[in-house]
């Protein structure tokens, strides 16, 4: 069985989805930015649920904290100082560029209170829990 093209027409078949496939994995996969996972801790109190994490060396600005019914998504970047070639180094255990966090909340939390404080390197979301009864007696009729 021959694995040669039957005519010129289909070389170039070939040639031309081959380097579709090629830049499709380039674009894709390789040239696509890593991204880090941050770590979190979540404790609570009889009030409030609350996240926080190390995020050294991260403006501000360079933050973002959403919430969309129970998903907390916390997002950033943080940016080395200066360029170093690969070469160049001899540890890198530092984490550069984009991170993000989703967390699924584990109490309802009241959206419209919710506050984050940035503090020597440390992120503090304050997320306030919503009063409700737990205890709801349906009458018969």
């Amino acid at each position: 069985m021959s694995l040669k093209p039957k005519s010129k027409n289909q070389s170039k078949e070939m040639l031309a989805i081959n380097k579709e496939l090629q830049d499709e994995i380039e674009q894709n996969w390789l040239s696509a930015e890593e991204e880090g996972e941050l770590s979190v801790d979540i404790y609570q109190d009889e009030n409030n649920v609350y996240v926080t994490s190390t995020v050294a060396g991260v403006k501000p600005e360079n933050l973002e904290i959403s919430v969309n019914n129970d998903l907390l998504t916390i997002r950033g970047f943080r940016q080395h100082g200066r360029e170093i070639d690969q070469r160049e180094y001899f540890l890198q255990e530092c984490f550069w560029g984009r991170f993000s966090r989703s967390i699924i909340l584990p109490v309802e939390v009241a959206t419209d209170r919710i506050s984050a404080e940035l503090e020597d390197g440390v992120l503090t979301i304050i997320l306030p829990k919503l009063k409700r009864s737990r205890n709801i007696p349906i009458k018969i009729k």
